[in-house]
């Protein structure tokens, strides 16, 4: 337990000594983002090793299109889950987690899809930015389907999917999986899918304005990860 009682003074003395940090979120994404609570896969991470290094974190919670917006008029001092393929000029940190985004479809409509451009024959919804995130390829496929849209309420895409009002969603598996209890009410969760496994794990950075904040929250994350408190907070949210 001594390196615990080590870690906790470290982490109280840091912040102590913190430089305040204007951090945004995207909008409600369980289990990694719970909109306006202290709480997430995500948010615990970015939290826990933004301290580490220094740094306060004051968040708030916006679409992903606005972020990147705020980011580059320099109206917010970062943002998170994003990544170098944004487009956005930012310094951006080591990646600090890997989403699994999937495409997924109901079963009983059995589509032939075996790769991302067969996906331009279909209607498909995907997550804000997702055309900049999942490579070329899928770009390339959202550019030429008129069928194409993306959203920032990502429970919207548990509704279009069970309801047969899309082809296709775009999403993460744990975020699809969540939703599920929340619209269970409203359309029928129980229908089979397909599920296409088309994309490699997305790393996710933090994008700041300042290349010494970008830093000083590299260090964070290297040492959040060696304490033990990143797999820690991992086992946390292994349910979901």
């Amino acid at each position: 337990m001594r390196w615990l009682l080590g870690f906790t003074l470290l982490f109280a003395s840091q912040l102590l000594m913190a430089e305040h940090l204007r951090l945004g979120f995207g909008t409600h994404k369980p289990p990694y983002i719970f909109e306006n609570e202290p709480r997430g896969l995500e948010y615990e991470i970015i939290n826990a090793a933004a301290t580490l290094a220094g740094l306060q974190v004051e968040v708030f919670y916006a679409p992903m299109e606005r972020l990147h917006l705020l980011l580059q008029r320099d109206q917010v001092d970062a943002i998170a889950t994003t990544s170098e393929r944004s487009g956005v000029s930012a310094f951006y940190s080591d990646p600090y987690i890997h989403y699994q985004n999937v495409a997924v479809s109901l079963r009983a409509r059995q589509y032939p899809i075996k790769q991302i451009a067969d996906l331009k024959d279909y209607s498909v919804s995907a997550f804000q930015r997702a055309r900049h995130l999942l490579g070329d390829e899928f770009r390339q496929m959202a550019e030429a389907n008129p069928r194409y849209r993306e959203e920032a309420n990502q429970i919207a895409r548990n509704r279009l999917l069970y309801s047969g009002r899309v082809d296709v969603v775009i999403a993460d598996v744990r975020i699809l999986q969540y939703f599920n209890r929340e619209v269970y009410d409203q359309v029928d969760v129980s229908q089979p899918l397909s599920w296409f496994r088309l994309f490699e794990p997305t790393p996710y950075q933090v994008g700041f304005r300042l290349q010494q904040q970008r830093d000083q929250f590299n260090q964070g994350l290297a040492t959040l990860r060696a304490s033990g408190q990143y797999a820690a907070i991992e086992r946390k949210y292994a349910m979901y």
